[in-house]
């Protein structure tokens, strides 16, 4: 008992306050950043329904692009987090380097797929002609900014394996504080800035045209190419980075520096991929069922992502602290610092159940006041209670195996879980049931499917920590 106590006062409680610290800096930003695409959201759909729809569908395009890009870029974070544990410093300057010719690649490749890929797509989906017009104006405002966004997201994730975290909180916050006046100057124009300040705002300023859609596709690009010159010039300034020194001298691109990020990043982002695209099928599925079900879907999900937050930013600390200690050759510790964040994640995860459970009525009524759209939520938020532990655990224990460079399995194990288990699952239990004993479950299906697939991964990814864990 003695020996075990004087484990937790030496070893895992300075590990949970590390974890911590580096967590709460990262919640906030993914926070700060899924403000925008609320913010999008709510003037879009003050300005009309139709920009609201394109947005909307230009949305479900350029996000997927985008994490596709976060999660490749995140290799990024295990290999810098690698070299500071080892002290290698000289090191992380050409592999900083070697992942902004990669963003900056993966930024043109995207604006150039959401400027030529799009209408086919929209003629595939029968989207309505006056939609996808819109939605097509939004999107190649939207492709400017995605070189942007992407050398903002390979900066985070150099700052982020440097240990510091905090840059990414304060500029994601300024990168939101630049989205909500330029969305509504473009979006609405001079007669919104005259509904806003009266009549006495300068004539040249209330005869600006309101773009709606565009304007907001513009205010996106604004957003992001603030974010990532804002990063650039603090990891330029801080007294933080002054051992890496990334902006003396530029390295040009080397294959084996590519090839590393590449073997690291792209499962990450596959991995990522598959679970946005689980959850877009999923939504799919059920439009076929109403706007009740449609509804109540939402309002679930958006609840539960919300509380997501937490046990991911603590999977992306998790990574840099299991490579810091992997670095530094302490690998018996970095056993130990893995499976304590385990252990954090499933009180996490006991916390959001709770809140989940106590809160679901009031929260359900702030978003409809509908009271058969509010029974159904509430019947989904029951499953989703039970998922907070599987979703914890498997977030958080890819977030350790990430430290220690193991992706591929990860993005194997994800493709099988969320696919086969989770999206074949819930399909076969929401539309076809159990042969004659169980009859189809609708919306409740895909969310059981969702539970097996979450729990599927957990225990896969279990596993593999474990195996590899003791390897080291």
């Amino acid at each position: 008992m003695g020996d075990f106590t004087q484990q937790v006062k030496s070893v895992y409680w300075p590990e949970t306050r590390a974890l911590v610290y580096l967590a709460l800096p990262i919640c906030g930003a993914q926070l700060a950043q899924a403000g925008m695409s609320v913010v999008d959201v709510m003037m879009t759909g003050r300005h009309d329904a139709t920009s609201l729809a394109a947005v909307s569908v230009g949305s479900s395009l350029w996000m997927p692009l985008m994490l596709f890009m976060t999660g490749t870029l995140m290799g990024l974070t295990p290999i810098v987090a690698h070299l500071l544990g080892g002290q290698r410093q000289t090191a992380i300057r050409p592999a900083v380097h070697q992942a902004l010719w990669v963003a900056l690649l993966l930024g043109v490749v995207a604006a150039l797929l959401l400027w030529s890929a799009v209408i086919p797509i929209f003629e595939l989906m029968n989207v309505p002609p006056a939609v996808a017009s819109q939605s097509a104006a939004y999107l190649s405002a939207v492709a400017f900014g995605m070189p942007g966004i992407a050398l903002f997201q390979a900066l985070r994730a150099f700052s982020d394996g440097m240990n510091h975290t905090r840059p990414a909180l304060w500029i994601s916050l300024v990168g939101l504080s630049v989205n909500i006046p330029a969305n509504y100057l473009l979006i609405y124009g001079g007669d919104g800035l005259i509904d806003l300040f009266g009549a006495w705002i300068p004539t040249s300023l209330q005869q600006l045209p309101a773009l709606g859609a565009l304007g907001c596709g513009i205010a996106t690009a604004l957003s992001m190419w603030t974010m990532a010159l804002a990063m650039a010039y603090y990891t330029r300034r801080g007294n933080t980075y002054k051992s890496v020194a990334i902006w003396h001298k530029l390295t040009p691109p080397q294959w084996l520096g590519i090839h590393e990020l590449v073997v690291v990043g792209v499962p990450i982002g596959v991995a990522i991929f598959v679970e946005v695209t689980l959850f877009t099928l999923i939504a799919l599925f059920i439009a076929s069922f109403g706007e009740v079900t449609v509804g109540a879907h939402q309002i679930a999900l958006s609840f539960t992502s919300i509380l997501f937050m937490l046990p991911l930013s603590l999977s992306m600390a998790l990574t840099v602290r299991v490579g810091n200690t992997l670095g530094q050759q302490r690998l018996a510790h970095a056993r130990k610092v893995a499976w304590n964040g385990i252990v954090i994640s499933v009180i996490i995860a006991a916390i959001n159940s709770l809140v989940l459970w106590v809160s679901a009525e009031p929260v359900i009524a702030l978003y409809t006041s509908n009271s058969e759209i509010q029974a159904l939520a509430l019947s989904i938020i029951a499953l989703a209670v039970i998922f907070q532990l599987s979703d914890s655990l498997q977030v958080n224990l890819a977030g350790a195996l990430r430290g220690y460079k193991d992706t591929r399995i990860v993005m194997v194990i994800t493709v099988l879980s969320y696919w086969i288990v989770g999206l074949g699952g819930g399909h076969w239990l929401g539309s076809y049931g159990v042969g004659d004993k169980v009859a189809p479950l609708g919306v409740h299906g895909y969310w059981i499917g969702l539970i097996a697939g979450l729990s599927t991964a957990a225990l896969l990814l279990g596993w593999r920590l474990q195996r590899i864990s003791i390897k080291g």
